[in-house]
């Protein structure tokens, strides 16, 4: 049967999936990979990736400490001088001692070192990186900067070590420029068991991504007897 007023036969058109609608929303905006920016990258890396720096927080606030100190305590006695007041006993003392002494005197020359080793290890904190246990790895990418501590390279290279056949017990030493591996063999020839370590080792230093990839050292030994 059909509804009063509704034409014989006639059927609905029901929306096809790609057919334009004018009620349709609008399309997702283009996400292709064309359309998309390429990343920033390095060509074939950066090798000459830099060690990153120390803020040298402690000494630089030990120093401002000791500087401010030292000049308020100053400034306050020459203000106390300049008010009529007498000088502080301590500077007294120095001016006299100081006018009282040579040169060549050991309370002098003493205190001219301790002076001078203060100022060198001040210099060479001001010119040294820091962040030793911190080694850089290779920038692949123009905006990233990475590095892996010196601990967690060691502990990689252990467990590499470890799954070689014969191999009892590790210790690496993980240093800037050379990496220690120090193993213990309780079966297999140590020269095999030296061989595949070496191909293991280099294989995992490569896939740390160092800048400069540390000259491996491996010694293989057998465990000491007992008794």
């Amino acid at each position: 049967m059909t509804e009063p007023g509704e034409p014989t036969g006639s059927t609905r058109r029901m929306p096809t999936l790609g057919q334009s609608d004018d009620h349709a929303s609008p399309q997702a905006p283009n996400t292709s990979a064309d359309a998309r920016e390429p990343v920033p990258t390095l060509e074939q890396g950066d090798g000459t990736a830099r060690r990153f720096w120390s803020a040298r927080r402690v000494p630089a606030a030990l120093l401002a400490l000791v500087v401010l100190g030292g000049a308020g305590l100053l400034l306050y006695d020459i203000a106390a001088v300049r008010a009529d007041h007498p000088a502080m006993q301590w500077r007294r003392s120095l001016a006299d001692g100081l006018a009282e002494r040579n040169l060549d005197d050991i309370a002098v020359l003493i205190g001219a070192g301790v002076a001078a080793l203060i100022g060198l290890w001040l210099i060479l904190l001001a010119l040294t990186p820091g962040l030793r246990d911190l080694l850089p790895m290779r920038r692949d990418r123009a905006d990233v900067r990475a590095g892996l501590d010196r601990s967690a390279a060691a502990l990689v290279l252990r467990d590499r070590s470890v799954e070689v056949s014969g191999v009892q017990s590790v210790r690496v030493g993980m240093g800037r420029r050379k990496a220690k591996v120090r193993a213990l063999s309780h079966f297999r020839e140590l020269d095999d068991v030296r061989a595949d370590l070496d191909a293991v080792l280099e294989k995992a230093v490569r896939e740390l991504g160092l800048a400069k990839p540390p000259a491996l050292s491996v010694q293989v030994h057998r465990p000491a007897k007992k008794g």
